[in-house]
Formats: C-alpha cells, structure tokens, sequence
C-alpha cells in the first residue's frame, strides 16, 4: 500500500507542471517558458529561410549552367553532359524508381558493345553507302530507298549524339549542311519521310541546338504540308518532293491511311513550336479534330479513311499492327507532349477510349496462355499479330499512369503480359530472332507466319519502356539476349543485315535505317540510367527520334487557315503505323 501510495503522489506531482494554473503561480517560470518558445520558433523559421535561399540559388545556378551550355552549342561547341554522373556513389529516384548513381558493370559493358554495334553499323554506311538511303551489306553498295534523302545518315544522327560519338555526329553534320538537297523529283511517303527526316532532323536540333537541322526540317515539311489540301485536312499519303501533286497509293482505291494520316502530330507540333509558325501544327492537328467528330465507342478505327468525306471505310481491317499502329500510339504522346494540360487532354480522353478497344481485342492462346491482340475484320476476329504490334507493351506502360490506382495496375499487368508473348516471338525460332507475324491456333500457341526479320525495333522499345517504369532487371536480360541473336546471325563484316528466314537463318541483304536510329538506341538507352533522355523531359517519336517536351502555346490550337503566325515557346535545350521497311522492292 505504501509504494502504490507513493507512486500515486509522485505521479500527480508530475501531472502538476502541465496546469495553467501552476505557471500562472509562478510568473518567473511562465516567462521563462515564453522565452524558450519564441526562441524556438525564431530558429525553426530561419532554418526554413536557408533552406529556401538555397533552393533558389541553386535554381539560379541551374539557369545560368543551361543559358552558358546554349550559348556554347550556338557557337559551335559540342556538349555533350550525362547528368546522372552527378549522382556517382549516391542513390537517386527516377521515374519512381530506386537507381544507384554509380553504373551498374553489367550494364555499362553491354551498353559499350551496344555502342560497338552502333560504330559498327556507322562506319559500314559511311564506308559503303555514304549519302545513300541504306546500306546493301553483302552487296557492299548503297541504294536509294527514300529518293536519296540519306534516310540512314539523318535518322542516326541523335544515336550518335546519345551515344557520344563525337566524330562521327559531326561528320553527318557535315553533310547535311552541304549535301542533303530535298529538291527532288521524287514520289514521297509522306509518313515515312515524316517520321525518319522531320522528326530525325528535329531531334539532331533539339540534343545539339544546331539550327542547319532545325532549318533542313523546315525546308523539307514545307514540301509535305500540299498533302493535308483535302476537304476533310485528312492528308494524301504521297506527294512529289519537287512539284507537289500529292495523291494517294492505287491499290488504297484512293484512301488514305489511317498510320499514315495520324502519326504527324507530334512533329509538327514541334516544329511550330520551335520555328514560331503555328501552320504545321494547325495542319497536323486537323486531322485529330476531323476524327474526333466520328470516334466510335470502342475508339477502334479501320486502316483506310476516304480524305474527301473523313469516313472510314468500314470494310478494311482494324489492326495494332501494319498501318494502324502508330496512330494510337501518338494520341498518347501528344497528351505527353503537351504537358497533359488540358489544351490536350481531348488526345488522352481518345487514348483511353482506344484502350478499351484493345482489351476487346485480346485472347490468350492455349496451353500456354500468351496474351496476344486480335485483328478484326468486320465482325470477326483473326487470332494474327504482327510483330510490329509488339510496342504495344511500350505504350500501355508509358500510359498507364494516368489511370487511377486499380486501372493503372490492370494497364500494366496486360503490358507485362504482352511483352512475355513478344519476347517469345523471339525465344520460339531456332535463330532466336523473330519473324513478321504470328498466327495463334487452338493447342499450339504461336506459330511463325511470314518468317523474315528486317531488324525490327519494337519488341526492344516495349523492355525499354517496361524497365524503366517497373525497375524489373527481367526486361534487361530478355534485350540482351535479343541483342545476342543480332550479333549472331545479323552481323556480318560489312554491316548488319536481316533474315529471309527466321528459321533456316538465310541472310537477305538489307540494313534498315530504323536498325540505327530505334533498334540500337532502344538497347542503347536499355542499359543506360533512366536519366539519359529522361520520360520526365523528352517523348520519342514512332521512329525513336526524342523530341523535347516545352511549354505549349494554346494559341496555336486554332485550325483555320487564315491564322496569323506567332512566335512559339523555344525549347530549352539540355545535354541530352510503325515503319513497313524495305524488304525487296520499293513500290513508288
């Protein structure tokens, strides 16, 4: 009883000092505690105050580093920073993602034999094709694929930048300042030159701030923009560099294609952006708003639009693969390009839509349930993917967090699901490369279609996307042994050249231009910190030219003919349907 007394007394004695009413006894104590109150609070908010003063000096001396490295570029210096060095022996969040800031040894020496590959390839076009569309390897000749625009020189221009090879982006430089003349009497695919020559040449502007690249872009998308004179702004999908006269390919029966009409925006916007003159992205973004006024509820469009009446032709096939693809693609990444205001938001809202398309799409194959996406044909469904289809995985990841938390986790599930049935696209071939497309029957999974491989970029471009945003190494061991397959049956002396066969290994005698502009660079960057082109800074386009992201000016967005240019934001310039390829002949 006494110790429980005791501890009762002490107990209350202690309670005692948290009453008003003691201190107000006291009024010595009471100041004193007054006194130890402000002086607190004096220290708290000057700890604060430094803190702030920091924050806006190093803010400055950002500014200042930024303004010195424009400064230097437009006087012809090369600068060339990899920012996360910065961060050696520290860890760093990117993306959401835990790096450690000192290179992985793995990485850095598969990311080195990248780059071998890349001088490799490089020094084979220059040595045997030098000015030439593509290099023919086993011909060790060059041949004129795009009407002599140095498809394979302007498209690798910012691999080589990336991947800091000095002379030999300066050599290209070079070249384009001197020799690359669009003035020519050639049939152009408008697509294709957009995406390989516009959009390589915006990219070479934005990494270096060069303005010959920024000026050649100009020159040559002012020869494409006749195209979009339709009714509808829907463009023609061809048009003579030289005279104009654009039209569509006979065999469409005169409609234009859905890839092809809708994978402009994003270099367009960016060259009115960066130029000052709002008509490239008026024309571009034309097209969206004609196909906004009839978007079906499933957001799934047929491959072929009429350029008169903007319908589309409902009898032609929907597909994520061959003259699909990029459209849905780049409704995602204007809204990225945009910031995600909501001048752009009309672009995710679209996106979404054609999400949900997608998944009405996907079937899984038995016994081993590879997700894969449908065709539609009508009102039926043909169990057949494209290989090209393969940057889907890619897209849905990069999309998926704009979704709500549960949503996002179903996005993202089904991109890691399709990226295991792409991957094994390539595990399933004796040569460990995959063919064009699959076919998926009852009992036998995927079975290989049209079996060539013309070094295709979009299976790379999805484990590069999927790393990145996951942090799961998986997605870099399944690249490298892709890259090994390349190594074994597509490096030959003379360059890189595709297969007629996956399964027998026959060599045909073609290096692509997107070999080097998108298949190397996505490896490239695969082992690279994701600091090296940030997602945060950078959107690249369906021919893996980045484009920096800038402010957008909503002034821009109106689309009738009559509006006045007026000058656009200047990128800030810091260190830093898909292609159908050429496999035989070229169809003019």
């Amino acid at each position: 009883m006494a110790r429980r007394s005791s501890s009762s007394s002490s107990s209350s004695s202690r309670w005692r000092y948290l009453h008003p009413a003691y201190y107000l006894k006291r009024p010595k104590r009471l100041a004193f505690l007054f006194i130890v109150f402000v002086v607190s609070t004096f220290a708290f908010w000057d700890r604060q105050s430094l803190v702030r003063e920091h924050e806006a000096e190093t803010s400055k001396l950002q500014q200042e580093l930024e303004s010195l490295r424009d400064q230097l570029r437009k006087a012809g210096v090369s600068v060339h920073v990899e920012e996360h060095t910065s961060t050696k022996n520290s860890k760093v969040i990117d993306n959401g993602n835990a790096w450690n800031g000192e290179m992985d040894p793995i990485n850095n020496e598969r990311r080195e034999k990248v780059k071998d590959a890349m001088r490799h390839a490089w020094n084979s076009y220059v040595e045997y094709a030098w000015g030439k569309d593509e290099l023919q390897p086993r011909s060790k000749s060059g041949v004129n694929s795009f009407g002599g625009l140095g498809a394979t020189l302007v498209d690798s221009l910012d691999t080589l930048y990336i991947m800091d090879l000095k002379d030999e982006f300066q050599k290209a430089r070079e070249w384009v300042a001197t020799s690359l003349d669009f003035n020519k009497d050639y049939v152009a695919s408008v697509f294709e030159t957009t995406i390989r020559v516009v959009g390589g040449l915006l990219s070479a502007y934005d990494l270096s701030g060069d303005k010959i690249f920024l000026e050649k872009a100009k020159d040559i998308a002012d020869r494409l923009l006749p195209a979009w004179d339709t009714p509808t702004g829907i463009p023609y999908n061809r048009i003579n560099l030289a005279h104009g006269n654009p039209h569509n390919h006979g065999w469409t029966g005169g409609e234009s294609i859905l890839a092809d009409s809708g994978t402009e925006q994003l270099e367009f916007i960016a060259l009115s952006q960066r130029t000052g003159d709002p008509k490239y992205q008026q024309k571009a973004e034309k097209v969206i708003n004609q196909l906004q006024k009839t978007f079906p509820s499933d957001g799934l469009l047929p491959i072929y639009i009429n350029p008169h009446s903007g319908a589309a032709s409902s009898h032609s096939t929907i597909t994520f693969g061959a003259m699909g693809d990029s459209f849905y693609e780049y409704l995602l990444k204007v809204w990225i390009q945009g910031n995600k205001t909501e001048t752009v938001k009309h672009y995710r809202e679209m996106w979404e839509t054609s999400m949900e398309g997608l998944l009405s799409l996907v079937r899984k194959s038995t016994p081993s349930s590879f997700s894969y996406i449908c065709e539609k044909n009508g009102g039926s469904l043909s169990d057949k993917m494209d290989e090209l289809a393969c940057f889907a995985p890619g897209m849905l990841a990069l999309g998926s967090s704009g979704y709500g938390p549960e949503k996002a986790e179903q996005i993202l599930s089904l991109a890691k699901e399709l990226a295991w049935t792409c991957y094994n696209f390539y595990e399933s071939t004796p040569t460990k490369l995959a063919g064009e497309n699959y076919f998926f029957y009852a009992g036998q999974d995927m079975s290989v279609g049209t079996s060539w491989n013309i070094l295709r970029p979009e299976t790379v471009e999805s484990l590069m996307y999927l790393w990145r945003l996951t942090g799961n190494k998986t997605y870099q061991e399944w690249g490298w042994n892709i890259f090994q397959a390349f190594e074994k049956h597509s490096r030959i002396d003379s360059g890189y050249v595709g297969l007629k066969d996956v399964n027998t290994g026959d060599k045909d005698d073609m290096m692509q231009s997107f070999f080097l502009a998108e298949t190397l660079k996505y490896l490239y960057l695969l082992f690279s910190p994701p600091s090296v082109i940030s997602f945060d800074e950078w959107v690249f386009n369906t021919e893996a030219h980045p484009l920096k992201i800038v402010a957008r000016n909503d002034k821009v967005e109106d689309v009738g003919e009559a509006a006045e240019a007026k000058p656009q934001s200047r990128a800030v310039i810091r260190p830093f349907g898909r292609k159908q390829g050429r496999y035989s002949s070229i169809d003019n």
